[in-house]
Formats: structure tokens, sequence, C-alpha cells
């Protein structure tokens, strides 16, 4: 009996090392669905403001571009660039902060029926 007490108590070592290991994995995927989060959150806002800056291309480039700030932060977004070349907005939003930030780029243009 004496050479068997030795292993007495570490069933709750193993149990400490099995839990704090759970907690890094839940931690990671944690990380991982905030990112997602975060970018589909911008390509959204990317999107909507492109298409509503695209209903006011004929307004001029500062009319549509301002639209689509107000539209990309609705959506909890910022614009960070936003161009205007011929009846097409070329846009890239920015949402989240720090290393959940993520960047999306959107174009829409008006549609010209040629028929």
């Amino acid at each position: 009996m004496k050479g068997r007490c030795g292993d007495r108590g570490s069933a709750s070592v193993w149990g400490v090392v099995v839990v704090a290991v759970l907690c890094v994995v839940f931690g990671a995927v944690l990380a991982l669905g905030q990112a997602v989060v975060v970018r589909h959150r911008a390509a959204g806002g990317a999107d909507l403001a492109a298409l509503a800056a695209a209903g006011r291309v004929f307004e001029g480039e500062g009319v549509a571009c301002e639209r689509a700030r107000g539209v990309a932060g609705a959506q909890g977004g910022r614009v960070v660039r936003c161009s205007v070349v011929g009846e097409v907005v070329d846009l890239t939003v920015a949402s989240g902060v720090g290393v959940f930030r993520a960047e999306v780029r959107a174009r829409a243009g008006v549609l010209v029926d040629e028929g």
C-alpha cells in the first residue's frame, strides 16, 4: 500500500488541466465568432452604403458619399474611402476596432437601359 500513495490527488491535477484546455479552446472559438460577425457587419454596411450612394450619384460625388457615410454609420460602420467614377460608386467601409476590425470594399452603379 505504501507505493500507491504517490498517485493520490493526480485526478484533480488532470481535471484542472482539462478544464484549462477547454477554456482556451472556448475562448478561441468565441474570438473567431466575433471576427466573423464584424466581417459580416462591415460587408452589409458597405453594400447598403454603396447602393444608397448609387441612388444619389447624379447629384454629385459629395452628395453620394455623404449619403453613404450616413447609411454606413447607421449600420455601425464608417466610410474609409468613397469615390464616384461615371455612374459607379466605389467605397470601403470599416467596422469594429483593434484586432476585430474589418474593411470591406463595395461597388454599385446605376443601371442604364440601352434598349
